[in-house]
């Protein structure tokens, strides 16, 4: 429960120096009607909607008894090694997305995280990376003009 408080007002602290650097960009008076700062304001809201929707999962746990004894102390293991787990293939996911391009690197990167995070769902986990990373792909290709790396791949 605590963590989840230190998460929403973490996620909060983050937005807020998000979209205060998003002010700080320049704004041009040529070009796209958009400007530089709509995709960047884009991210920042989806932040604060996944804060507000934390902030609604801990108030619906707080209404909720618990179903165990209050009384009896549970051990919880520690998190380092998951993090340093996670850490670690993250930092394999960079030094391998150029070589491999955006779309095989993060569906590779998607289908390790899922496996771990979502055990025994292969079918799932197998659709969710690849539709995700190819979905993505052509959305910022295609619609946003963003190049992304390429790889092995022709397109």
């Amino acid at each position: 429960m605590l963590t989840d408080k230190v998460i929403f007002v973490a996620t909060l602290i983050l937005a807020a120096v998000y979209f205060y650097a998003t002010s700080q960009i320049p704004s041009l008076e040529i070009g796209d009607p958009l400007g530089p700062k709509a995709f960047p304001r884009l991210l920042g809201i989806g932040l604060l909607i996944t804060a507000g929707i934390l902030l609604m999962e801990i108030l619906r746990a707080r209404k909720t008894p618990p179903a165990a004894d209050p009384n009896a102390v549970e051990e919880e293991p520690p998190h380092w090694p998951l993090l340093a787990g996670v850490v670690a293939w993250t930092a394999a996911y960079f030094s391998v997305f150029t070589t491999l391009g955006f779309m095989i690197s993060t569906s590779i990167f998607l289908l390790g995280m899922t496996a771990w995070f979502n055990r025994g769902r292969w079918k799932m986990n197998v659709l969710t990376s690849v539709l995700f990373s190819v979905g993505s792909y052509f959305m910022f290709t295609k619609l946003l003009g963003v190049t992304l790396a390429q790889g092995m791949l022709p397109f």
